[in-house]
Formats: structure tokens, sequence, C-alpha cells
């Protein structure tokens, strides 16, 4: 009796409840803000789709029909920096170079150090349907600031590579000459076929890596630096700065401490070091302990500079590790709301940070 009793009361209830939703659905208030809502999430789809289709012609567009020729000769690097002087200069070339070359062809989204509508592009370059949208083929995409091994992995995915098609990529780019093991991977958009060879994708890579660099280089920087050390910089460069004028900011400090042959002491170092274990992901964030690890791209245990680039590195970042800002800095930091601070001294590095963030050593 208990039982049946229950189960009539909570039918009772039930009922009451339709009832209930029954009178409210009538409401007009209520029927209008569920039509807003409705209507709110079909304009915000439609508004994504459109958005979504835009940017996959632009980018198509873009790579077919390229803005400049390339048989236009390029402009040479300047330089600005002497290793054996030991000393950085402005070079008055540079602003005709900035102009020449123009900042609208460096507006090329870097993955770090923020990095979001970066690291978004990147998800919709990888992603199955933006790749099907493209007419005629298949978008690759390299990023600054990616490190080869990120490179390797998103060309093998989007075009269905097998991991013998992607070590022959990997060694075709890095034997060409000059062979270096990192940053020659050049940040760009290429338009392949569907079904484009690895061979067919490292030619596209190695020919656009010496169209820019290497034959700017030729002119005239390679007397002063070799293009491994200019390599390795602007990938440091490309990893902590945020912008162009951070970089040259940034490459000012490093070579202040390279002509005293004070350690470097920069935390993207250790996160190549740490994300070259397999147990990682390609750029940890790191902690306090991992200025021990064993890695000869360790700058806090090695003076000097890493062997090799840390990652692929941009133009902008070529450019401004040969023109360092002249600076008596041998510290810096970035506080989280982007700010850049730098001092000639720990003392007055260690006062700033304690300013900004109440505690330093």
């Amino acid at each position: 009796m208990k039982l049946r009793s229950w189960r009539l009361k909570n039918l009772k209830i039930s009922k009451l409840n339709q009832k209930r939703w029954y009178r409210l659905l009538k409401r007009p208030i209520f029927n209008a803000r569920i039509t807003f809502v409705l209507r709110s999430l079909y304009g915000t789809f439609l508004l994504a789709f459109f958005l979504f289709t835009s940017l996959t012609i632009f980018t198509a567009l873009t790579i077919s029909f390229p803005l400049t020729e390339p048989e236009m000769a390029v402009t040479p690097f300047p330089v600005g920096v002497n290793p054996e002087r030991k000393e950085i200069t402005e070079n008055p070339e540079l602003e005709s170079f900035l102009a020449n070359e123009g900042r609208a062809r460096w507006n090329f989204p870097s993955l770090v150090p923020s990095g979001k509508f970066a690291r978004f592009i990147a998800r919709l370059s990888n992603s199955s349907w933006y790749q099907m949208a493209i007419p005629g083929g298949r978008l690759l995409v390299i990023f600054p600031g990616e490190r080869k091994e990120q490179v390797v992995e998103n060309f093998g995915n989007i075009l269905g590579w097998e991991r013998a098609e992607r070590d022959l990529f990997l060694e075709l780019v890095t034997s060409e000459d000059p062979a270096l093991i990192e940053g020659k991977f050049y940040p760009e958009r290429y338009l392949v076929a569907v079904d484009a060879s690895p061979d067919n994708v490292a030619l596209m890579v190695n020919e656009r890596f010496a169209s820019e660099v290497l034959d700017r280089y030729d002119n005239g920087a390679g007397d002063v630096l070799p293009l491994n050390d200019v390599l390795v910089i602007a990938s440091l460069l490309q990893r902590e700065a945020y912008d162009f004028t951070n970089m040259r900011e940034i490459s000012g400090v490093i070579w202040n401490r390279l002509f005293i042959d004070m350690p470097l002491q920069l935390d993207a170092t250790l996160q190549y070091a740490k994300g070259s274990r397999i147990d990682q992901p390609w750029w940890p964030i790191p902690v306090p302990a991992d200025k021990f690890i064993e890695s000869p791209f360790n700058t806090y245990r090695n003076k000097g500079l890493p062997p090799s680039a840390i990652a692929n590195p941009s133009l902008e970042a070529i450019v401004a590790a040969l023109n360092p800002e002249t600076t008596d800095c041998l510290f810096y930091f970035h506080a989280n709301h982007g700010d850049f601070y730098c001092s000639p001294t720990y003392e007055e590095h260690v006062s700033k940070l304690r300013s900004v963030y109440g505690q330093g050593r």
C-alpha cells in the first residue's frame, strides 16, 4: 500500500510539473527568449562557416597568386654587429632594407609567446575539413618557432606519409647544402598537390630557404658571421621575443653576454632540451630543476651558443640577430602584460622583478 501510494503521489507531481511547463511555454516572453537563443546559435554557426570559407579561399588565392615576383633580386641582409671587435652599431642600410622588403610580408603569426591566433590557425590548417576545402591541393604551413619535428609531423599527417617518407623528407631538407640539423624549414605557406612526394615538398622548402636566406646571406653577411650562428641566435629570438622590436632588444642582450663570455641562460633552450625527450611535449614549460639538464642546449650550464638552432626562425628574426639594438643591458624579463624590462646589472634586474612581481632573487 505504501509503495502504491508513493507512486500515485509522484505521478500527480509529474503531471503537475507537466502542466506548469506547458503554461510556461505558452508565455510570450518565454517563447521570445527561446527564439532569440536559437537564432543566435544559428547566426553564430553561419558566421563561423562564412569566416572559415573566406579564410580558406583567401589563403588559396594568396598562395596561387603571390603578390611579389619570385624573379626579383633579393636585398642583402644588413649587418650591425661585429663579433670580432665586440661592437654593435646601427647600420644605416637597415631602414632601407625594412622599407624595401616591407613589414607587411612579415605579418606571419608566430607561435610564441602568446600566439593564440596562430595556434588556432595551426589547428585549422591541419584539419581535414580545411584541407579538403582548398581547391587543387593541400596547404602546408610552417610557423615561425616550430621545431623540425613539428614540421615533419604536420606535413606527414596532412599528406598521409608513412614513417619512411617522413624520415626521407627530413633528410632531404637537413642534408641540403649547407647541411644543418635545424633552422632550414623556412616559415611559409606551401601549396602542394594532394599526393605530393617528400622529394617535391623538400625541393620547395629548400628553394624557399635558398631564395629568402642564402641569397641574402651570401652578399656580405657571411664574411662577418657564420650562417649557423645567426640561425641559432635568430631561433632564440623567435622563441623569446614578442615582435621585431623586442627581437632587436633581446638580440642586444644576447650579444652583450656573448661579448663577455657570460652564459646566455635562456629558458627557450631548456624547453628545447627537455622537449627533445620522448615523454615530453615539444615546448614544455620550464621549471627551476630544468636548469640542471645534461644537454649541450642547456645555456644555463654551457657558455656560448647552442650547437644548432632550436627552432625555425622567420626572416625578421634573422634580421634582428644581425642587427641588435645598442644597449648596456645584460638581464631582461617579460611581464605578464607583455612589457619588456632589461637591466645592466643583476641588482637592478632583481629590483625590477620585485617591483613588478613582488619577489625576485
